[in-house]
């Protein structure tokens, strides 16, 4: 049996739908729109060809995305894809070998999240089989399926341009978490 993931008690209670939007708003943190369906996220896993990790699965049966803005956009689920399909020129610009990396890091320094956590040190031969889960800020969120904990979460990514690599975590709820501590800090 897979964690709960405690969604509701992360976001403010949803506020009625306004006239002329498919979505209802919820304020500080955007817009969240309404849940997935059960027969929606397995068609998705179905598309993908796997399983999705749990906290990334219940979010998506919580909201099917977050954001409207290119502030922060999770996709819904229609968009979400392996970043290789859906933005090639991402998977293949972060992928390919630099002169400074060397392919692969070892577990040593690869293994390191939180504060101590060296952003450089990301498997570049991940990114193209990650999943693209969405757009925050000018950078992109991303699942990857090739580390997985015993519970089933698959390490999540947050790759931007103005990191020398991926800020990385153990799972999308920690991603999420750390997102909303950056952005809305109680």
């Amino acid at each position: 049996m897979s964690a709960q993931y405690a969604w509701s008690e992360r976001f403010p209670a949803r506020h009625p739908v306004t006239k002329g939007s498919d979505h209802p708003a919820v304020s500080p943190l955007g817009d969240l729109y309404p849940p997935a369906t059960e027969a929606g996220v397995r068609k998705l896993e179905e598309r993908l060809g796997v399983e999705l990790p749990p906290s990334y699965r219940q979010f998506l049966l919580f909201a099917n995305g977050w954001g409207s803005d290119d502030d922060c956009c999770l996709l819904h689920i229609e968009e979400v894809g392996w970043l290789r399909d859906v933005d090639p020129s991402i998977a293949e610009s972060w992928s390919e070998p630099k002169p400074e990396n060397s392919w692969s890091v070892p577990d040593e320094l690869y293994f390191v999240y939180g504060l101590e956590q060296d952003s450089i040190h990301y498997r570049g031969e991940y990114v193209p089989d990650t999943l693209l889960a969405g757009y925050w800020d000018d950078g992109v969120a991303l699942l990857n399926p090739h580390v997985r904990t015993s519970e089933g979460e698959w390490e999540a990514w947050y790759l931007a341009p103005w990191l020398p690599g991926a800020n990385r975590y153990r799972s999308f709820w920690d991603l999420a978490m750390d997102e909303l501590r950056m952005r809305y800090a109680r």
